[in-house]
């Protein structure tokens, strides 16, 4: 009831130069106060279940003929009514209308876009999509995948793709999922024939949408990959990932494992996702700068790896005690030995990977043939980080 009072207002205040010849009452102008700041605080569905309807997006487009209309018949009724401009949506406060378009979600701003050229301005802008890129897509793309969309977006400028018939642009397939008829390109006829788009090639709602539509692969990590198998679990692998809209999960592609192809596991949930938290490519030694602060009890990722062909993935483990300490903690100077205690509580304790040791002066990559090779280590202090490791933990104990 109060979202209709206060609607009803703001468009009884927008017809005011038409409709009134008397002031307003006081309490107007502070309604007129109270409108931005309410529209803060409506609920999102509320305003985006607005925007969806076309019923109501037609009506914006009206609005200004709607407006003439009843000037016209004003005037011819009223002597000495001063002349008033058309008015429609582009005539709210920049306030207002900078609120409405923050809260639309992606399908509504496109929605928008196609209403004229001015909101179309608008709703393109970086600052609403990078938002939206942050609410959806933040927990897995990282530096790595925005580096590799900047390469993306260059290399199809460097190269004319979008000048070539055969190939499809990236505008074209990302106007096939969104079919909105401003998204499409055209052929610019002043411009010896090359084909421009409405969407900026470089723009936070250029990837956005190239992701929404699956039409670009990045790289991110999967947790316990190929669907959890036995020899992955509580682990973290690179991998290249593309979306499915339709099943809101994802594909991976793993690189090779020495002479194995390339796996590919499909059906990933997002939970099982995260963007690299260290800017190390799979192949090269993460360069450890925690292991002067390693404790028994903390919690680490480590690289490891099968042979040198292989990529390294990344594992879970924590901080032991040496052999000769008791874990009492008024005891304890593990902490102060060269030596690091890591220990892998996912194994039985006579497995042979239940524990491994490091050195805390010089280490690089440590091991042989048979064990593996682990690498760089990396403490985790988020707890929310601590938390997704357990809620993976295996339900039986591994050999």
């Amino acid at each position: 009831m109060l979202l209709y009072f206060i609607t009803c207002v703001s468009f009884f205040l927008f017809l005011k130069p038409i409709l009134s010849l008397k002031p307003l009452p006081s309490w107007a102008d502070e309604v007129r106060l109270i409108s931005p700041l309410f529209l803060k605080e409506l609920p999102l569905k509320s305003i985006s279940r607005l925007f969806r309807n076309r019923l109501w997006l037609g009506f914006l487009c009206q609005v200004p003929t709607r407006m003439s209309l009843v000037k016209k018949t004003l005037t011819s009724k009223v002597e000495n009514v001063e002349d008033s401009q058309d008015m429609s949506v582009l005539d709210l406060p920049e306030l207002v209308l900078e609120c409405i378009l923050e809260k639309l979600p992606p399908s509504s701003l496109c929605q928008m876009a196609g209403v004229c050229r001015s909101l179309r301005e608008r709703c393109v802008s970086d600052h609403l999509w990078e938002r939206h890129m942050k609410q959806k897509w933040g927990t897995v793309i990282g530096s790595v995948a925005y580096r590799e969309w900047k390469w993306h977006v260059t290399s199809k400028r460097n190269n004319g793709s979008l000048r070539q018939a055969k190939p499809r642009s990236l505008m074209k397939l990302v106007s096939l999922h969104w079919p909105f008829p401003w998204m499409r390109t055209k052929v610019d006829a002043n411009n010896n024939g090359k084909q421009r788009s409405y969407l900026p090639s470089d723009s936070f709602m250029t990837w956005y949408l190239a992701l929404e539509t699956g039409n670009f692969c990045f790289p991110a990590q999967v947790y316990n990959r190929e669907n959890g198998h036995v020899g992955f679990m509580l682990s973290c692998y690179d991998a290249e990932l593309s979306y499915d809209p339709h099943t809101d999960t994802f594909q991976a592609r793993y690189p090779p494992h020495g002479r194995k192809a390339v796996a590919i596991e499909h059906g990933i949930l997002w939970e099982r996702l995260r963007a690299p938290p260290v800017d190390t490519p799979p192949h090269d030694l993460h360069i450890s700068d925690c292991l002067h602060d390693l404790h028994p009890g903390d919690h680490i990722e480590i690289q490891w790896r099968r042979n040198k062909e292989f990529p390294y993935g990344w594992w879970y483990g924590v901080v032991g005690h040496l052999e000769l300490c008791d874990g009492n903690e008024n005891y304890c100077r593990c902490h102060s030995s060269d030596t690091v205690v890591l220990e892998f509580n996912q194994y039985t304790p006579d497995s042979r990977w239940r524990r491994a040791t490091i050195s805390r002066i010089d280490h690089r990559e440590e091991g042989n043939e048979a064990d593996g090779f682990y690498g760089g280590i990396r403490k985790i202090k988020s707890e929310a980080e601590i938390s997704l490791w357990k809620s993976l933990w295996p339900s039986e104990v591994l050999d």
